[in-house]
């Protein structure tokens, strides 16, 4: 099957897993997922989905489907797709997708995102931990108050499978930085390095974004009449462009 074959069936994947779960609007994530609380030197846990093995990529996009599709308490799969569906859903190459699948649902699983609970003769039940990763109880983001939502067309129209992970994990942070704001915004050192991602990073996640329409970057003077005048980047994320597909590379 050529790659856009299979991105074509894994769209038709995405689109009923959304449709099952019913999910409309934004899909919420709590801001500790993506933000390290002040003072906390490590990175937060979006930062260390992404790290090493190919970028995470599957990890991060097995971790998105499953908080996609989990939408009522205890939050769980009960039957959930097995390595040969989730490889399927995430248009990954059928020769190494189901290895790499379990592979990453195990690390999910060691890392404590994840429960994963045997059961006989079918894949085994999944159930979302806290996404602190910690291991506690997974709580609805949106009863706790301010959450980082994520339009349903990131995954329905295919997004998930296009943007890198960096990309991704650049996307969260500006949803979370930036909120409802409209105007461009200036991100001040500090808080980024809140988000756990390097210089490196950022770059890369924002040139992609950029590319995609999803981001536009503008050179503003930061401070007043009595301060050092510096131009700085301010971001403003252009959502509605997740309504359409992306551009395919």
């Amino acid at each position: 099957m050529s790659a856009d074959a299979r991105r074509l069936e894994a769209l038709n994947y995405l689109q009923g897993a959304a449709d099952k779960a019913k999910r409309r609007g934004h899909v919420p994530f709590p801001p500790a997922f993506v933000i390290a609380p002040e003072g906390d030197g490590g990175p937060p846990p979006l930062a260390r989905l992404i790290q090493g093995g190919r970028g995470g990529a599957v990890r991060l996009r097995l971790y998105m489907c499953i908080t996609m599709m989990a939408t009522r308490q205890p939050f769980d799969l009960r039957r959930p797709p097995g390595p040969n569906g989730w490889t399927q859903m995430l248009a990954i190459d059928p020769k190494t997708g189901p290895r790499r699948v379990a592979s990453n649902l195990k690390w999910l699983a060691d890392h404590q995102f994840i429960d994963l609970q045997p059961q006989w003769g079918r894949p085994s039940a999944i159930t979302l931990l806290s996404a602190t990763g910690d291991g506690g109880v997974y709580t609805q983001p949106r009863e706790d108050g301010r959450y980082v939502g994520m339009p349903i067309a990131f995954w329905t129209n295919g997004w998930l499978l296009q943007l890198s992970p960096t990309a991704i994990a650049l996307l969260f942070a500006l949803r979370e930085a930036l909120g409802g704001k409209s105007e461009p915004q200036y991100i001040h050192t500090a808080k980024r390095q809140r988000y756990g991602l390097s210089s490196d990073t950022w770059t890369k996640g924002r040139k992609e974004l950029e590319a995609q329409g999803l981001l536009a970057v503008k050179r503003e003077p930061q401070g007043d009449f009595y301060d050092f005048m510096r131009l700085r980047n301010a971001y403003q994320l252009t959502l509605g462009r997740l309504d359409g597909l992306p551009s395919w590379s």
